[in-house]
């Protein structure tokens, strides 16, 4: 099995040297970027499996970037590190999306567990969704491997890859509400006002391929998301 990857971005060269060592050393793949600028662009030509950023940076500060990082990939775990330890740049951290939150100075070991903790409960969220690929809804049935959805047994539809992708979201999210941004920047991987009405046209797709079922309806919760229900 290959060492998960981490990009570590941090500003104090002896310090940031000092943690990507111990963190090879502990079987993982590491790069190291400088400041906030160098780390971006390092996020955007390789794949990770977990960020840990500094949060006081030049070029782009850690709370800057991981909303940047945020809106290229939605789910990639996020650790900050900090010299501070004012609650205002905690919850900040947690608004911006980080996982967890480390104070400097810090017991490295306690970072190794974190990482280790996160990484395996994300992939446990991963294969979840990875995994399943039928669905029931309704009278309807998808299967998402083969993007057809069939009602009642009928010839079954081939969806487009973003029908399916966001059905399935859907289907996944059932009778629960699924986040304008989470379905934006796992199928557009971004989330803007053009892709935000690139949205609204399939869902209003989808709307029509579900109406011959009169319990499978698509509600839009405004300002937040879309719930599909589904009446049993």
């Amino acid at each position: 099995m290959a060492n998960k990857k981490i990009l570590l971005v941090e500003d104090d060269p002896n310090f940031g040297t000092v943690l990507k060592d111990y963190l090879q050393l502990n079987d993982y793949d590491v790069i190291h970027a400088k400041d906030g600028l160098e780390g971006l662009i390092s996020f955007k030509n390789e794949d990770f499996d977990i960020c840990i950023l500094d949060i006081m940076m030049p070029k782009k500060d850690g709370f800057t970037l991981a909303k940047d990082i945020r809106s290229v990939n939605a789910d990639i775990p996020i650790i900050f590190l900090t010299a501070k330890s004012m609650k205002e740049d905690v919850l900040k951290g947690y608004q911006v999306g980080a996982d967890d939150y480390l104070n400097k100075p810090f017991d490295s070991e306690v970072l190794l567990y974190k990482i280790k903790a996160i990484i395996q409960r994300k992939g446990l969220d991963t294969s979840i969704e990875d995994n399943q690929f039928e669905f029931e809804i309704g009278s309807f049935h998808l299967n998402s491997k083969l993007r057809q959805l069939s009602f009642d047994g009928e010839s079954p539809r081939k969806l487009s890859p973003k029908e399916n992708k966001l059905l399935k979201l859907l289907a996944l999210y059932k009778n629960d509400l699924l986040p304008r941004e989470l379905a934006l920047t796992k199928i557009w991987r971004d989330d803007n006002y053009f892709t935000s009405r690139s949205m609204d046209v399939y869902i209003a797709k989808l709307r029509k391929y579900l109406k011959p079922d009169e319990k499978v309806e698509i509600i839009n919760i405004h300002g937040e998301g879309f719930r599909l229900v589904v009446e049993e």
